[in-house]
């Protein structure tokens, strides 16, 4: 595909998910994904934000970082960056969406949960480009870190390798 960078081949050795074996997908050079993460949460979202990154470089992804003060906040950022940037070279191939909601003892973890899984939904059905949900639900510390590099893998790489699989899928890169 003219325009396009060759084949990823990113594989991971680990063995957790097929998601990070994959081959033969092609993504343009002018690539642009642009995470929306929380302010909230800051130590687990800096660790999602890593894994992330790390798979954009090693793969020449253009990236931008917004950061929004907590989950709720994210669709309407991504709307709105959207609605700013759709006409302009720089326009958004994919949007990745993170932030960690951990239950506590009240019923605001499920209005939380359930308003950004609303959201990106709502955005996925309604944009011409993905927004991948990199967002954990959690109950506990335990589970976040199983979740960011321990023995459920790193949502924060999962995120990423789906946005480039999103991209060429879609072909938004056209």
């Amino acid at each position: 595909m003219p325009g396009c960078i060759g084949i990823i081949t990113y594989n991971m050795s680990t063995g957790l998910s097929n998601l990070y074996n994959f081959t033969g997908i092609q993504i343009p050079t002018d690539a642009c994904v642009i995470i929306v993460r929380t302010a909230w949460n800051k130590e687990t979202i800096d660790k999602l934000e890593t894994g992330c990154v790390q798979i954009l470089k090693e793969n020449k992804v253009h990236y931008k970082i917004i950061e929004v003060p907590g989950s709720f906040e994210i669709p309407f950022a991504i709307k709105k960056y959207w609605e700013l940037h759709k006409y302009k070279e720089d326009k958004p191939h994919a949007f990745i969406a993170l932030a960690c909601v951990l239950r506590g003892g009240t019923p605001h973890f499920e209005y939380v949960c359930r308003a950004i899984t609303d959201g990106v939904t709502q955005l996925n059905l309604s944009l011409p480009v993905p927004t991948i949900f990199g967002v954990l639900t959690v109950d506990n510390q335990e589970q976040i870190d199983e979740r960011t590099g321990g023995s459920h893998g790193h949502k924060g790489e999962e995120a990423a390798i789906t946005a480039l699989k999103m991209i060429s899928l879609t072909g938004t890169y056209k």
